[in-house]
């Protein structure tokens, strides 16, 4: 490596064709040190966990030493993360390949850390845009009904619901919830949404509601989208009292984290038929233990914080990483910068 190149480390798993689209964006200036056998190898298509390599001593001093030269990291050090300020001496900044670290973060203590963080807010928007759709019809056209006659060889004709014009509130208007509003509105739905900031409402978005409407405003929606990120300040904003809020049969899909809503409290309004029903794809606890009496419930469909994960996730996070890698050469201001006050 010449004094004018710095180091790229990849972390996590990643296809061989994405890195050398990595390694061809900045000839010259860039060295992308990618050592498969030394991070953890994927189960799975975009699998940015792995499974663990058994290092020997050899393999762990070699691991070591990348991490001290590494200037930029693809993804945090699988290994020891919350020692990674001590460990690599030289970063300055890691791509993280999801978009809720806060969390991960604040855990580790690296938030407070002089590394630049960014996230990759916005990759997962329309995926995560298409299972709120799924979750809504899935349970307003009543697909369980249709699962359970079908088992049976039974033919009964029935009534069904519309998705379309039906009122939904999505809380959290980032690139997330803007896409599902967006959608939402293409299909009919008016959609109303509560974001932290005071901006202009996004045009798919007929009406804003403040937090302190929050409860008042549950009372006058079909369902509900929790899109927001997870902080201090949303820790379990989804409470007995705000599930008691909304009307009798009212739908909840949740694409945020699962601490946002209290558990609890959503299974008893399940099990109760206070809510007509609920598309989670996180859970307080994941994964989320063979105890819980949520797998069992027929108007609940859930899925293993998997619907942001597809198949050209990588190729959209390296579209992302480049762009920054590009930024981060030049000294301009990078993308979906982790903001250490307000926690996202």
């Amino acid at each position: 490596m010449t004094e004018s190149q710095i180091s790229v480390l990849v972390a996590s798993p990643l296809e061989v064709e994405e890195v050398e689209r990595i390694r061809a964006a900045f000839p010259g200036r860039v060295r992308v040190v990618h050592e498969p056998e030394l991070i953890p190898q994927p189960r799975y298509v975009a699998d940015h966990s792995g499974t663990r390599p058994a290092l020997g001593a050899d393999g762990l001093a070699r691991w070591r030493e990348l991490l001290r030269e590494a200037d930029v990291l693809f993804d945090f050090d699988w290994y020891e993360p919350a020692a990674l300020a001590r460990n690599a001496p030289n970063l300055r900044w890691v791509q993280a390949t999801s978009s809720g670290i806060g969390e991960y973060l604040r855990r580790l203590g690296l938030d407070a850390s002089p590394i630049t963080f960014t996230n990759c807010a916005g990759i997962h928007a329309i995926p995560l845009a298409e299972w709120v759709v799924l979750g809504l019809l899935y349970l307003i056209k009543d697909v369980p009904r249709l699962r359970v006659d079908q088992a049976r060889h039974h033919w009964e004709r029935y009534t069904a619901r519309s998705l379309s014009g039906r009122r939904v509130l999505v809380v959290g208007l980032g690139g997330v919830g803007r896409e599902v509003a967006r959608t939402l509105a293409a299909l009919g739905v008016e959609v109303w949404g509560l974001r932290r900031s005071d901006a202009p409402a996004p045009e798919s978005v007929a009406r804003l509601v403040t937090r302190s409407e929050l409860r008042t405003a549950l009372g006058s929606v079909d369902a509900l989208v929790l899109a927001c990120p997870y902080t201090p300040e949303t820790h379990r904003l989804i409470g007995a009292a705000e599930l008691a809020a909304l009307p009798a049969g009212a739908l909840i899909v949740n694409i945020a984290r699962g601490q946002v809503i209290d558990e609890t409290a959503l299974t008893a309004a399940l099990e109760s038929g206070q809510l007509g029903g609920a598309a989670l794809d996180v859970f307080e606890v994941e994964p989320l233990p063979e105890t819980s009496r949520l797998w069992d419930l027929p108007n609940v469909l859930i899925s293993p914080h998997s619907v942001s994960t597809v198949d050209r996730e990588n190729r959209l996070i390296v579209d992302l990483f480049i762009d920054n890698l590009g930024r981060f050469l030049d000294g301009r201001p990078l993308r979906n910068v982790y903001d250490r006050a307000r926690g996202y």
